[in-house]
């Protein structure tokens, strides 16, 4: 019975020399509770004045959030009389662990926070890059963008290998230029296939007036004279015009009795008259 006594006050003088340290840390956790839920409210409302991507807002409100709460813990558990040796090693063989299973992934995942900070494209943005990839951004996600082709498929590119590539933006600008190249008969009068041309892709009312329409010898190829037609076009028609403005040029050409040849050789038959 003296032995479960003394074991009995050992308990009890233990507890009440740990109690001031625990109801310390305890205090610690609901006050530090209340701030980080303050301080994440108020943040939100931050990025949402800025008009904050949510992909964006949303995960750094998640890793705010996580390591308010890491520090909030370590310090109640300091306060508690833990080591903070413990912790020290924790951390650092889980985020070890972390780093080397997901090598690939966080490589995607700083990819995306690029392209969600410095925004080089929008969701309905049309873009394509040097991964040869294009279409009309989808969703932007922290480790894949999803575009939509104008085939209609679905393509999901890695936030990693897109964030490190040449990418072009076609939806940023209010007009681009269409060249193609149109050939002509050698027989045919240059100077009259401009201006039959200029007087076609000028009437059509989605071609732009400036910069003008312009046409000029490309090159003197093997069957035709190719003539370089480059015209600016408002980027909301673009692809309309596209498909519209050759079968301008052919019909502006027929109607001119201007021929475009096909591709032929002259043969040359010499024949032996000595025998």
């Amino acid at each position: 019975m003296e032995k479960i006594s003394l074991g009995a006050e050992a308990f009890m003088e233990t507890a009440l020399k740990a109690f001031p340290q625990v109801a310390v840390g305890l205090l610690i956790l609901i006050v530090g509770t209340y701030v980080i839920k303050l301080i994440l409210n108020t943040l939100r409302n931050r990025f949402e004045k800025k008009n904050l991507e949510k992909s964006l807002s949303g995960f750094l409100l998640s890793m705010i959030k996580a390591i308010l709460y890491i520090l909030l813990l370590i310090t109640v558990a300091t306060k508690m009389g833990i080591e903070m040796t413990v912790f020290t090693a924790m951390f650092a063989s889980a985020g070890l662990a972390i780093g080397l299973a997901l090598q690939g992934s966080l490589s995607n995942f700083a990819g995306g926070v690029l392209i969600l900070l410095f925004k080089p494209f929008k969701v309905g943005d049309y873009i394509s890059n040097t991964g040869n990839t294009e279409g009309t951004v989808e969703r932007i996600d922290l480790l894949y963008t999803t575009l939509t082709t104008a085939a209609g498929l679905k393509v999901f590119s890695p936030n990693g290998p897109l964030a490190n590539s040449v990418i072009t933006n076609y939806s940023e600008i209010k007009s681009r230029r269409y060249d193609f190249v149109v050939g002509i008969s050698y027989n045919a009068n240059i100077k009259e296939a401009k201006e039959v041309l200029l007087k076609a892709l000028n009437a059509h009312p989605a071609i732009l007036d400036t910069p003008a329409p312009n046409i000029f010898v490309n090159s003197l190829a093997d069957s035709s004279v190719n003539l370089n037609v480059r015209v600016w076009i408002g980027n909301d028609d673009f692809w309309n015009v596209v498909f519209e403005v050759q079968q301008l040029v052919k019909e502006a050409l027929d109607e001119a009795n201007i021929e475009i040849p096909f591709p032929q050789r002259d043969i040359h038959i010499v024949s032996d008259n000595t025998k």
